[in-house]
C-alpha cells in the first residue's frame, strides 16, 4: 500500500470529508494510487489523521459513490479497476472546469482571447518543456 499523504486543514472552508475525497480522488486520477490498491481502513485513516470514523466513512462512501473506490466486506477498500477512457475523460473533465474559470476571469478582467492563448501556451511550455 502506498503511503496516502493527506493533509486536512481545519481552516479550509471545505468540509474535512470533502478534503479527504478530494486529495484520494487527486492521487487516483495523478496514478499515485493504482487499480486494486488497498486504501487504509476507515478507523485507521481517522486515527493517522486524527478526526471522527463517521467523516472518514463519509469519504469513503462519497468516492466509493463516484466510482473511485470499491469496498469489499470483511477485505477493506480498493481502488477500482477503472477503464482508461473514462480516467481519461475524468482528467479533461478537471482540466476543463479550471478553463472555465480562467476563461470566466479573463472575461471580467477584460483580457481578450488572444492574449489568453499566448498566456496558456507560455505556461504550457515553461510546464512541459
Amino acid at each position: 500500500m502506498s503511503c496516502l499523504n493527506i493533509i486536512i486543514s481545519n481552516t479550509a472552508d471545505v468540509p474535512i470529508y470533502q478534503q479527504i475525497v478530494n486529495q484520494i480522488r487527486d492521487a487516483i486520477l495523478r496514478g499515485d494510487l493504482t487499480d486494486g490498491e488497498p486504501l487504509p481502513s476507515i478507523r485507521a485513516l481517522a486515527k493517522d489523521l486524527r478526526i471522527s470514523v463517521i467523516t472518514t466513512k463519509r469519504a469513503y462512501d462519497d468516492l466509493e459513490q463516484e466510482g473511485y473506490i470499491v469496498t469489499v466486506l470483511g477485505k477493506g477498500s480498493f481502488v477500482a479497476e477503472r477503464n482508461a477512457e473514462l480516467l481519461h475523460e475524468s482528467r479533461l473533465a478537471i482540466v476543463e472546469a479550471k478553463l472555465e474559470d480562467a476563461v470566466n476571469t479573463a472575461g471580467v478582467l477584460d483580457i481578450d482571447r488572444a492574449e489568453v492563448f499566448r498566456l496558456l501556451e507560455l505556461l504550457y511550455e515553461e510546464e512541459n518543456g
